[in-house]
């Protein structure tokens, strides 16, 4: 029963036709295969170029690009900067060790020495003031 089918197979594909192309008939134009944009394309011949020399070589596929090692070292280590910066802040919610802090910023405040009010003056004032040396300077240069 097996057999029969195949016979029926083999006689199926003697009944089909074939195109008239592979009779090599010299009128008629013969069909080129068409090419696929995304192989022909020059990146995609080089991206395959460097899988071949990773596989080559040894390297894993699996293995991340530069770029991203990178980018997750960063993420990894700004996780764990943030995790210290809430220990550290929870250690601080403690009433004893805040008080403490309150007397070394007192402490500190009154060891920096007080600031002039020149400092504090708009940017305009201090122009001026320059100014004025300036043009005292020139007027005791000609009495000179």
């Amino acid at each position: 029963m097996y057999s029969e089918i195949q016979r029926e197979r083999a006689d199926i594909g003697g009944l089909m036709a074939r195109p008239e192309y592979r009779e090599w008939n010299p009128e008629l134009i013969k069909p080129k295969k068409l090419l696929n944009p995304v192989k022909a394309s020059r990146s995609h011949q080089e991206l395959h170029r460097e899988l071949l020399m990773n596989h080559r070589r040894g390297l894993g596929v699996d293995s991340k690009p530069e770029l991203q090692r990178v980018l997750e070292h960063r993420r990894r280590n700004q996780l764990i900067k943030k995790k210290k910066e809430e220990l550290e802040a929870k250690r601080l919610q403690c009433p004893f060790e805040q008080e403490l802090l309150r007397r070394q910023q007192r402490l500190n405040q009154l060891e920096k020495p007080p600031e002039k009010e020149e400092e504090h003056a708009p940017e305009f004032i201090k122009v001026r003031e320059n100014l004025r040396r300036i043009t005292t300077l020139t007027s005791e240069e000609r009495a000179l």
